[in-house]
């Protein structure tokens, strides 16, 4: 081969090498319509996880939506710019969405929350509480205050060993006048918190209410500090485990629900035979005359 010729060729294989990454030139087998489309998906995937922590998880044929409620649970007023929070706003519809849709089949929600707002928090663990996927929570790091009933809001709860949640009174910013009406008012708060934690997890409305108001083991404030297996002990959280043994448990919970939507659907197919077999066999046969 020539000089001139070895140069060529050179050439011509970096610029296919340059085109590949660039999007230009297609992989062998591969359409370009489905390369671009595929770089257009991982595009999406990637802002997805940038701008809400969100993203599917695909495995063994299942959508998983992966969610994650960190830093602090913002309210109805906006917290700094250099907070790290989790807006209500933007997993509410997200929430809604994934009951609505027909190709997600579980969510695996992550947690990592110094706790915020009440009626924001409390907001978010309702929904996620009343969805009819397989649900299940990770905490990692922390849930403290109002992350308390986010972690327990799912069918299935983990903390891993290191993790903390903090359980203490109803605190307000603000303006707090001295009259009974407002202790009253905070004891409301604190219903609501504690019902919805006690309704949700294994632990007794007396025993959650014991540990919000210890006054035993924080220096400066009142409540209670578990770590790790500790809260299991207590029966807030159900296991302790990390991610491996939460996608394990999400996983069979799906598959559990699919047995049970299916037996459900042969059920009614049934229940709908018999009842056309049954109005058949009481029609009356006409006497023409």
């Amino acid at each position: 081969m020539s000089e001139e010729n070895k140069k060529v060729n050179d050439n011509k294989n970096n610029n296919a090498e340059k085109d590949k990454r660039n999007g230009t030139i297609t992989e062998p087998g591969k359409k370009p319509e489905d390369q671009r489309t595929k770089k257009e998906t991982e595009k999406l995937t990637d802002q997805k996880i940038n701008e809400y922590g969100q993203t599917t998880l695909e495995n063994n044929n299942k959508r998983i939506h992966l969610m994650t409620i960190i830093g602090e649970v913002e309210g109805h007023e906006c917290l700094p710019q250099h907070n790290k929070t989790t807006k209500y706003e933007h997993l509410l519809p997200q929430l809604a969405s994934i009951e609505d849709s027909k190709e997600i089949e579980g969510v695996l929600i992550l947690i990592n929350t110094v706790g915020g707002d009440v009626e924001a928090g409390l907001a978010i663990a309702e929904m996620i509480a009343s969805l009819s996927k397989p649900t299940v929570t990770l905490v990692l790091g922390g849930s403290h205050s109002i992350g308390v009933p986010l972690a327990v809001s799912s069918d299935y709860s983990f903390i891993v060993p290191t993790a903390t949640m903090i359980i203490h009174p109803v605190r307000m910013n603000g303006m707090v006048i001295g009259v009974s009406q407002m202790f009253e008012y905070f004891e409301q708060i604190q219903d609501r918190i504690i019902s919805f934690v006690s309704t949700h997890s294994n632990i007794s409305y007396e025993d959650f209410r014991k540990l919000m108001l210890n006054t035993t083991q924080l220096v400066k404030d009142v409540g209670s500090i578990l770590i790790g297996k500790e809260t299991v002990e207590k029966g807030i959280i159900d296991e302790v485990g990390g991610i491996d043994k939460a996608l394990k448990k999400l996983n069979s919970m799906i598959d559990e629900n699919k047995q049970q939507n299916n037996q459900a659907q042969q059920n009614d197919q049934q229940n709908c035979q018999n009842e056309q077999e049954n109005e058949q066999g009481n029609t009356e046969p006409q006497i023409e005359g």
